[in-house]
Parts: C-alpha cells; sequence; structure tokens
C-alpha cells in the first residue's frame, strides 16, 4: 500500500500534478516539452475527449481510428519526467481508492517529440532522430534500484572511461536504450546516442556569463566513440524517459527534431516548421 504522503491525489481522486484520472489517458501517450506545442499534436486526433491542466502539465486525450492516445506537456527536465512517469504508471497500475498495486500491469508507449542539438557536423538541421540510447548526464536513475542491461553496461564503461581519460570529473553517467521496436517502427533521418543534461546552459556547454567548468565539454562529447556509435546530439529528457519507462515496464522512444547543429555554430531558421514536419511523419506511420 502507498501512504497518501507518498501517492497524493486531489480531492477528486485524480493524480496531484498531472490532474488526471485512469480514463483521462490512452496507453500511447505523447510528450511534448512546451505546452503550446500540444495542440500541434492533438489536431490530428479524429476527435478529442478530454482536455485538462495543471501547472504546465497540459493534456489531451482522443481518438485515432477506435484507438485512443493523450498528449501531454511534460515542461523541461527529467525532474518533470520523473513527476509525469510515475504518476502516469500509477494511474493505470496502481487502484487509487485503495492504493495497492494491482494484480495485472499494463504497458504504455511513450514517444517523446522534442527539439534537440547535434554534435556531429554531417547531421543536418531540420532532420529528424531517433535515440537508440541515451546517456543521462543529471543522474535521477541513481535514485532507483535499477538493473542495467549489458548493452547498458558496457556504453556506461566506455562513457565513463572516456571521461576520466579527457579528465572531465562531472557527475556519474548512466546508460539506458529505447524500445527496439519502436526504433524500428518510427520514421527517422538518423539513429543516435543521446546525451540528456540537467540544464541548458552549462551543463550543454554553453557559456553566457557563468563560466562552466569544462570548457571543452563538447568536443569530448563528440569525439566519443562508443561499442553502439558516437553520440550524436544533446537534450534534457531522453534518458530520463528510457531509464523509468524500462523500470516500471513501459516502451519509449525519443524522437529528436534537430533544431541546432552545435559543432557547426547554426540554429534552423525555420524550427517551427522542422517540429511541424516531424509531428506529421510521426503521425502518419500510426
Amino acid at each position: 500500500m502507498n501512504p497518501s504522503s507518498e501517492l497524493i491525489l486531489n480531492p477528486d481522486g485524480s493524480v496531484y500534478h498531472l490532474n488526471l484520472l485512469p480514463e483521462d489517458i490512452g496507453e500511447t501517450i505523447f510528450f511534448v516539452g512546451d505546452p503550446d506545442r500540444v495542440k500541434d499534436v492533438s489536431k490530428y486526433f479524429d476527435r478529442i475527449e478530454t482536455k485538462k491542466q495543471k501547472r504546465e502539465f497540459v493534456t489531451h486525450t482522443g481518438y485515432i481510428g477506435d484507438k485512443k492516445y493523450s498528449v501531454i506537456s511534460t515542461g523541461i527536465g527529467t525532474d518533470n519526467i520523473d513527476i509525469v512517469i510515475n504518476e502516469l504508471d500509477a494511474l493505470v497500475n496502481i487502484d487509487l481508492n485503495t492504493k495497492y498495486v494491482l494484480p495485472e500491469l499494463k504497458q504504455l508507449t511513450f514517444i517523446r517529440i522534442g527539439t534537440s542539438g547535434a554534435l556531429q557536423k554531417d547531421i543536418e538541421i531540420n532532420s529528424l532522430l531517433l535515440s537508440k540510447a541515451a546517456i543521462g548526464m543529471e543522474g535521477i536513475q541513481h535514485f532507483y534500484e535499477y538493473s542495467y542491461s549489458n548493452n547498458e553496461e558496457v556504453l556506461q564503461n566506455e562513457f565513463m572511461d572516456f571521461l576520466g581519460q579527457n579528465k572531465i570529473n562531472l557527475l556519474k553517467p548512466y546508460a539506458v536504450f529505447a524500445d527496439t521496436n519502436l526504433l524500428e517502427k518510427l520514421p527517422s533521418d538518423y539513429h543516435g546516442i543521446t546525451i540528456t543534461n540537467g540544464g541548458f546552459y552549462g551543463p550543454q556547454g554553453r557559456q553566457v556569463r557563468a563560466v562552466p567548468k569544462s570548457k571543452n565539454l563538447l568536443d569530448v562529447y563528440a569525439a566519443f566513440q562508443s561499442t553502439f556509435g558516437p553520440i550524436t546530439n544533446l537534450e534534457m529528457e531522453t534518458a530520463g524517459i528510457y531509464g523509468l519507462s524500462n523500470l516500471l515496464g513501459h516502451k519509449a522512444i525519443s524522437a529528436n527534431v534537430i533544431i541546432a547543429n552545435r559543432a557547426l555554430n547554426q540554429f534552423s531558421n525555420t524550427p517551427h516548421e522542422a517540429v511541424e514536419k516531424s509531428i506529421q511523419r510521426i503521425m502518419e506511420c500510426l
């Protein structure tokens, strides 16, 4: 049983942050960061039956044909991902009246559609990259009991050794992999390994006024060659999504719209159009 201080509910019985009831979500859920982007996904639904919002968490749920889908804005960062995935899992796998885990667990499918910056020069601006794996540099997965797969341990150890060789002493990284079926099903221009960061400026090697501790961080990331390929891009949610999804028995894939190339110091002239095109490509294959 989960005490009321651990799984907090609103007066209407909905989960605390998302303000959702079990009937408010589909089994396939799109994650977007920006609340204003929710409608850009839900406009592809044949009909919408639920619209709810609390704080930055906007949810639209509806149907494509006879299949129920949801799209939820997560905000920025794995701290929000921790809230969103735990509360979504509670909606389908915990009896909210008794607070006991249900005898039969349900599996959800999470599809992140977000923006990202490329680290390799040959990755084109406005392209779509699916993360086959993610390396977390923000630490969320270290707070959970998690059994890493052999591939995850290999990637994690290779990256830690590489950072040590380059005298990069930051947070301990962790590595997690995508659902392979989703990786093969969804459209993309590239498959890659994504770094998930705990911030947008210093943690991603940006300097405005505050000086980053590691001056050559992006060069080090870009030079890394693993058994599974190079690091391709940077963002702020994917590793948290993969880690918690794997831990709780859900499926997840992260689709990254490349609106910047950090290696070339370029930013898209049409980021909104690039995101719209990528959403359309993904929705058309469902």
